[in-house]
């Protein structure tokens, strides 16, 4: 005996939840409604069983009604779906801001049919339109023809696409929000520009953080005198930058800077590359040859990596330091030299001092007027400018047309903790500008470090009542973080009343405080 069984059917709600849940989803991918219409067309093919639809949107200023995305359509008939307002079906559903469900399109008279995809098939069409409302402003609107399921059917796709329309909508909001606040941040960054004009700041560095302006301030101090600076703080936060804004703001400006990387000379030859060597000092010294302190005379020398030379070196730059004169190696004609120095380091030199690696009294001699160079997690207002100008500069040392930063590309470089500070974000931003196809650097043409998956939120489990209440949540957060926790500015963005809005934060438990930073 053969025993059949039973395949459970799948019920309507949960067909509906997974719809809903599938269009959120790719609604959230990206806040750039073009990158995400066409997988959301292909979706609600999927899903309702449609054979087209369309997003067409309105524009203002000219009155006309145009196909913007479609599925189901070839080019030459998404072109020809051009509609004045109150003209057919799509023309007074955006004119009344009403949508419309038509059973049966042959039955129709207002049905225009202008793309003629519709020629030659049978009366069972059916045609679904809802409007795509910001606020009380209709923008647009959203149309699907399929099959006719029966009057009940027709009723509920007419009720999920209002839904799809709405979400729609508020990634518009959103999107918008977005801009809105890329503009408020490049305003109050010229503002504070010009706020800072009559201060002191190099030339040469990027930044109006509060930690930077700190460094500026102790750069006009120190620049017009002859003491020693030591610049400290991590690797790739611009330390040289900093020394070369020393020395062109000092008296020597107009004399040579010259750059020594103690760090990456061996301890054969880094004597002789500071102090310089006489013909047959060495194996090799064919003739004299000057040292770096002698081509830095009435100038700066900047060491960068101090803590990184030998003990026996550091001898002999302390005599330098207190008697400023040396001899060659190979030598013994004492020279003397008029030199304004600069050390750099990211090493711990109390630590070395304590393990007896580093002396004392260079420490000291070194330490004259201390500079530290915060890490750019320090000065995360910087982070924008800093990537808006290495932008510029890699698109045109490129040749490409790059000329902004997607906002979850930006949103990425803010989360980020970049350990390789300033010369990271430097590196980061070149890669992405070779790998941009258009003008637009997006999230995923920053390297996989940045790449840190958000999971979502929504989970296609329990009612509809549920979900939306998730997708509502989510909308309330990204608003609010857009608006940097500003309520009023978040309800604009959502077209809600700011009573509402602080009535429907209450309801989802949201603490608007967290998202100020």
């Amino acid at each position: 005996m053969v025993r059949e069984i039973e395949v459970p059917t799948v019920s309507r709600e949960v067909r509906e939840l997974s719809f809903l849940f599938e269009i959120s989803q790719t609604l959230s991918q990206s806040l750039d409604l073009r990158q995400v219409v066409e997988p959301l067309l292909d979706a609600m093919a999927k899903h309702l069983g449609m054979v087209r639809g369309t997003i067409a949107l309105l524009n203002r200023q000219t009155g006309q009604i145009t196909i913007e995305a479609a599925h189901g359509l070839s080019e030459t008939q998404r072109e020809l779906g051009r509609y004045s307002l109150g003209e057919g079906i799509t023309g007074r559903v955006v004119q009344s801001g009403q949508p419309a469900a038509i059973p049966h399109i042959a039955d129709e008279p207002q049905f225009l049919d202008r793309t003629g995809a519709r020629r030659g098939l049978d009366e069972d069409t059916s045609f679904i339109c809802v409007p795509i409302k910001l606020g009380n402003e209709v923008i647009g609107a959203l149309s699907a023809d399929r099959p006719f399921p029966g009057h009940g059917e027709l009723s509920n796709d007419l009720r999920l696409l209002t839904i799809v329309a709405s979400m729609i909508a508020q990634a518009v909001r959103l999107r918008q929000a977005a801009e809105e606040e890329r503009q408020r941040l490049l305003d109050e960054n010229a503002r504070l520009q010009e706020e800072l004009k009559e201060r002191f700041r190099p030339a040469n560095i990027i930044g109006n953080a509060k930690a930077m302006q700190e460094v500026y301030d102790l750069v006009a101090q120190v620049a017009r005198s002859n003491a020693s600076v030591l610049l400290r703080g991590e690797s790739g936060t611009g330390k040289e930058l900093v020394a070369h804004a020393i020395h062109y703001n000092s008296l020597r400006a107009d004399k040579p800077f010259v750059r020594v990387h103690c760090g990456a000379l061996p301890e054969t030859v880094i004597e002789s590359e500071l102090f310089g060597h006489e013909k047959g000092a060495f194996t090799g010294a064919i003739a004299q040859r000057k040292g770096r302190f002698e081509l830095a005379h009435g100038g700066t020398i900047f060491l960068d990596e101090i803590g990184d030379i030998s003990p026996s070196t550091q001898v002999k730059l302390l005599r330098v330091l207190q008697e400023r004169e040396f001899e060659r190696v190979g030598g013994s004609d004492t020279l003397r030299v008029d030199v304004r120095l600069i050390a750099a380091t990211n090493r711990n030199l109390e630590e070395l001092i304590a393990q007896g690696k580093f002396r004392e009294d260079l420490y000291y001699r070194l330490n004259v007027f201390p500079i530290r160079v915060p890490p750019l997690r320090e000065r995360k207002t910087d982070i924008l400018l800093l990537a808006d100008h290495f932008v510029e500069r890699y698109s045109k040392a490129n040749h490409k047309a790059v000329s902004r930063i997607s906002t979850p590309a930006i949103d990425m470089l803010m989360a980020y903790h970049w350990p390789g500070n300033v010369r990271e974000l430097e590196n980061c931003i070149e890669r992405a500008v070779l790998l941009a196809e258009g003008d637009v650097i997006q999230a995923h043409h920053l390297p996989p470090t940045l790449q840190m998956p958000v999971p979502s939120r929504l989970t296609a489990k329990g009612t509809l009542e549920a979900t939306l209440d998730a997708i509502e949540r989510d909308m309330l957060v990204d608003a609010l973080k857009a608006a940097r926790g500003n309520r009023a500015k978040a309800a604009r963005a959502l077209g809600l009343t700011e009573r509402l809005m602080g009535i429907r934060v209450k309801e989802h438990g949201i603490d608007a405080r967290r998202f100020r930073a």
